[in-house]
């Protein structure tokens, strides 16, 4: 590994800097950086929690009396839409994103995240989704069928405005941020963590985190496929919800909680993990029972995919499918429990000191634990019935969302602010703020579980003074004014802190982590070198770290052809295995997300001419950012004295684009099995349900189809074969091969497409049918561009045997291609002749 020579440190650090900070001025747009990246999706998300909280204090004022009528109906309805997608889509995961990807590199010991023009795209799309969606509100046409958007309520014939439009495509823009950052976390995490750093050396945090950014990409799918058939419902007329063309309302339900409750558990892991980061330090002794934890954040994880049914328990299911997800919702206390008892027990062996992040950790531990009890009760199927979709569901829903995740967050953010600013945090208004908070957040809604139990419904506008809950209603809008005053008192707080609070020490918290052997406020690099980590705990065991990380006495304290480069390791070991180079700061980042916004807007006022424009744009964009790879003279050209012990990433088989690619695939696969469990659910459950009594697919040309792409993807993998068997003398012919065979599997089907006589506007059969046909489309192009690129590439000199990289990093994404159109044939053509037909 690389090591400082007789560089002076100063020197060290300009260098540094001047390499791997953003540009001045507005050219700060193009920054790529993490630790810029993080903090702007996280003011960017408390900006969109002040307008979700000003949205609440106008529902509070409407309920505060009864028979109120400040407030009329149809703006009653798209106030509680809005402060529900605000508050879950616009603030609550993409803070925890930005809080994770600006300190999990610091925590592991590296300088960025693994893909760090694929972390600006992410903030990008997050911003100009949630700008799409605020704006309906702005425009006086905002959704108004609940966040959730159940069906038929939400179809064109109940919905008639564009309001539901607006939701639909800018939370599949806001989702295409989430998953982006999934995978950046998880690869980063698994894949670029400190040399010696063994998964069972690894911080708790970054488990949570792990475990948060594989759940996003296992759980948001469903939704974005849901979004898509409800926005071709709405736009298309085709058939997915409506029962008389074979559809099924209660499909959009499964698909919304097949992401709804796995959402619940990943805003609460992260927060967690702050708890279990935050609790140690303040009592000043490890963690208890690491292993356990981690144990059962992975069983949390695991179970939190089978609970979705528990919010469908008064649709009418079975009798058997009641009581296996009422266990199911109980068994998950198991797990949560284990983590609360570790708290406990750290707490009880330790010398506690009670700072104000540890006040905000036990307002945490109160409210919380309150919030799970009632999830208990809610998870018995008889006590459900009862109080579903009462006031008692909205109070447990905000003592577990905003217990579970809120508490923490502000525990994180007063713990962390010295990172920031440099300052250490007030603690007079900060305790003004929490006390506020606290008395006011139970003020709210204890009180409100009182009116669920007497009967409110929720989401009603207004009450008869006859029903007696306008006492319980006032005090609970009391409650919600409190609270907000202390969001003023904890704003302004935070806000003075940077002019007028007291300078931190290094590490001031005495805290474990490594982030806290980084400088305050954090560089653009964090680590002028990198550190060999074999603890748990490298700030006790090693608390001259900061000192000699800032010394250059590290791993690459020398930068090389002015590259952005750190050090790849093993998923499992943490050795290190190879440098990678990252890609500087870049405009196609806010270009790809632009043209997105376009495609969207496009979409929205219904010119689709220039939505097909701006989606060919999008193509381009992203197309230009794949050619700024690897060899390419602005990434890392080829070069005599290249490092080979560790090697250059992209002069290896291994590295890390290729686990960006399997780990994206799992989210799209994701998305293909929500598509197969829509199939199925409509043909075994839609009341309607109806077949044709011929296949309306050409069997001739689709096999043709199936055998093209099959011999594409044996090409494919004979030209990596010999790659690696150290000859690059055939490789460019055999990509052109399989690009032309994949560009004949791609008019094929388009034929089998056009000739079909299907009717996705009358049969739900003929609607998912053509879904799955194109679905199967957009795979076999981007197949065939990616390969045509690549043989491009060779012919250039960036692909070769010495840049073997490349083709390695394709060749999943035609394997995954090749299964989805066999496993399509299989249920949407064979099984349905064989079984069902007619």
């Amino acid at each position: 590994m690389t090591e400082r020579t007789n560089q002076p440190a100063e020197e060290l650090h300009e260098e540094l800097e001047r390499v791997w900070g953003n540009q001045p001025g507005w050219r700060a747009a193009s920054a790529v950086n993490h630790t810029t990246v993080g903090l702007r999706f996280v003011v960017t998300g408390l900006g969109f929690f002040l307008v979700g909280g000003l949205l609440a204090m106008l529902v509070r004022t409407q309920l505060a009396l009864p028979e109120q009528d400040i407030i009329g109906p149809e703006l009653y309805n798209q106030l509680f839409t809005m402060h529900g997608t605000v508050m879950m889509f616009l603030f609550a995961i993409p803070v925890l994103e930005g809080a994770a990807m600006y300190l999990i590199p610091k925590m592991i010991g590296t300088r960025d995240l693994v893909f760090p023009r694929l972390s600006a795209l992410g903030y990008y799309c997050y911003l100009f989704g949630g700008l799409i969606i605020l704006s309906s509100l702005v425009l006086q046409i905002a959704p108004d069928a609940g966040w959730f958007m159940y069906t038929p309520l939400s179809n064109a014939e109940f919905s008639p405005g564009k309001g539901p439009d607006f939701w639909l495509l800018g939370i599949t823009f806001v989702e295409i941020s989430a998953i982006s950052a999934g995978v950046e976390l998880v690869v980063s995490i698994l894949r670029t963590r400190a040399n010696g750093m063994a998964l069972n050396k690894m911080p708790i945090f970054c488990w949570y985190i792990l475990a948060m950014a594989l759940m996003i990409i296992f759980g948001f799918p469903p939704l974005i496929l849901g979004s898509i058939l409800l926005e071709l419902e709405r736009a298309a007329g085709w058939v997915f919800f409506d029962v008389a063309g074979g559809g099924d309302p209660l499909l959009w339900q499964h698909l919304f909680w097949l992401f709804g409750h796995p959402e619940v558990y990943i805003i609460f892991l992260p927060a967690a993990g702050i708890v279990s980061t935050l609790i140690p330090v303040f009592a000043q002794r490890p963690l208890v029972g690491y292993r356990w934890i981690v144990l059962a954040i992975i069983v949390m994880g695991f179970i939190s995919f089978g609970l979705w049914v528990h919010h469908m328990f008064t649709v009418g299911i079975p009798q058997l499918a009641l009581a296996f997800f009422s266990i199911a919702s109980m068994l998950v206390a198991i797990p949560t429990a284990i983590q609360i008892f570790a708290w406990l027990a750290t707490l009880w062996t330790g010398k506690v000191a009670f700072r104000l992040p540890m006040l905000w950790v036990l307002g945490f531990l109160i409210v919380f634990v309150a919030g799970g009890l009632t999830g208990v009760m809610l998870a018995l199927v008889p006590f459900n019935w009862q109080v579903h979709d009462t006031h008692f569901v909205v109070a447990h829903m905000h003592y577990v969302l905003v217990g579970g995740m809120l508490f923490p967050l502000l525990a994180g953010f007063y713990y962390w602010l010295p990172h920031v600013s440099g300052r250490m945090p007030s603690d007079t208004l900060g305790l003004w703020g929490f006390w506020l908070f606290f008395g006011g957040f139970n003020l709210t809604f204890l009180l409100m579980h009182l009116t669920g139990l007497l009967g409110m419904p929720r989401r009603v506008y207004t009450y008869d003074a006859e029903m007696g809950w306008g006492w319980l209603n006032l005090l609970s809008s009391v409650g919600g004014f409190v609270m907000a005053i202390g969001v003023a008192v904890i704003i302004l707080d935070i806000t003075l802190h940077f002019r007028f609070g007291r300078k931190a020490a290094c590490n001031p918290w005495n805290a474990d982590t490594l982030e806290w052997a980084t400088p305050m406020p954090a560089s653009a690099y964090n680590f002028a070198s990198l550190p060999d980590i074999d603890t748990r705990h490298p700030m006790w065991e090693h608390p001259d770290l900061p000192h000699t990380i800032e010394q250059g006495h590290h791993g690459l304290s020398e930068v090389m052809y002015e590259r952005r480069d750190i050090f790849g390791s093993d998923a499992i070991t943490g050795k290190v295995r190879e440098v990678i180079h990252l890609p500087t700061n870049s405009w196609l980042p806010l270009q790809t997300a632009a043209v997105i916004a376009v495609v969207c807007i496009s979409l929205l006022v219904k010119a689709y001419p220039l939505a097909l424009a701006a989606s060919l744009g999008v193509l381009f964009f992203a197309l230009r950012w794949s050619w700024h790879n690897g060899a390419h003279p602005v990434a890392s050209p080829w070069r005599d004295d290249d490092p080979v012990d560790p090697p250059l990433h992209s002069r290896t088989f291994d590295g890390p684009g290729l686990w960006g690619m399997v780990v994206s695939l799992m989210a799209n696969g994701t998305l293909y099995v929500s598509l197969l469990f829509g199939w199925f659910y409509l043909w075994t459950a839609a009341p309607q349900w109806s077949m044709p009594a011929q296949a309306p697919i050409s069997l001739a040309p689709l096999l043709a189809s199936g055998v093209a792409l099959s011999l594409a993807v044996l090409v494919y993998r004979r030209s990596v074969a010999q790659l690696r068997d150290g000859s690059d003398a055939r490789l460019q012919p055999l990509l052109w091969i399989a690009a032309g065979l994949g560009a004949l599997h791609f008019a094929l089907l388009v034929w089998v497409l056009i000739s079909a006589p299907l009717t996705p506007g009358d049969l739900a059969h003929d609607a998912v049918l053509t879904v799955m046909l194109y679905y199967l489309l957009l795979h076999g192009g981007l197949a065939s561009i990616f390969t045509a690129l690549q043989a491009m590439r060779v012919r250039i000199g960036y692909v070769s045997l010495r840049l073997p990289y490349e083709p390695v990093v394709v060749q999943p994404f035609w394997i995954y291609t090749l299964g989805v159109f066999w496993m399509s044939f299989a249920a949407f053509v064979l099984l349905p002749m064989v079984w069902g037909a007619g």
